[in-house]
């Protein structure tokens, strides 16, 4: 198995291991939990960068890489959703949204058919990805005695109910109708696909 599938496994490895220290009641495990997800989150950079370099780009991989990421950041979302910082129909609008997208592209790719992915898409992930970093950060700060202690004020404002859900809100929007403009446009190639196996 070439090196970026092994950061494709790990990162899949990772993602429990991140929820489960994330939703631990200990601040250290929480603040362990930050340090694991940036870590996955890099070798998604990393394994895209080595295949990209070298040439290591594999069925395998093509399939793997973008689900290990829906993995990782579905893990964040839930986790949110567990601790009730996010709502729950939010998260579960994004899950399906992005695994079905993902998974209809990793089909498209199995059939030698590739879809393009937009720049509208790649924007919806950066700010899914930043938000998380976001919460994380904020969260995890929270919940370490020697940063929260004389800064309650500044935690209160950065993690406000309706400010977190209003961005949420938005999030969740941009991620659902980039997947209903990403189908739309890839219509055509979507039903030539499928009519291959008629």
């Amino acid at each position: 198995m070439v090196l970026p599938n092994q950061l494709t496994v790990l990162r899949i490895i990772l993602t429990p291991i991140f929820l489960i220290l994330f939703l631990s009641g200990n601040p250290l495990l929480k603040q362990i939990s930050l340090g694991v997800f940036i870590i996955a989150a890099l070798t998604d950079w990393y394994d895209g960068w080595l295949a990209r370099k070298f040439n290591y780009i594999t069925s395998w991989g093509r399939f793997w890489d973008p689900l290990a990421d829906k993995i990782l950041t579905s893990s964040a979302f839930l986790g949110f959703a567990f601790l009730n910082i996010l709502p729950l129909w939010m998260v579960v609008i994004i899950l399906i949204r992005d695994f079905a997208i993902t998974t209809l592209r990793a089909y498209a790719d199995y059939k030698k058919s590739p879809f393009p992915t937009s720049n509208y898409a790649k924007w919806k992930t950066f700010l899914q990805m930043s938000f998380l970093y976001y919460l994380l950060i904020i969260y995890v700060g929270q919940n370490t005695v020697e940063l929260y202690k004389g800064n309650e004020k500044i935690f209160s404002i950065l993690l406000h109910e309706q400010f977190i859900y209003f961005i949420m809100l938005f999030i969740t929007a941009i991620t659902f109708h980039s997947g209903v403009t990403y189908i739309y446009k890839n219509r055509y190639l979507i039903k030539k696909l499928f009519e291959r196996e008629t």
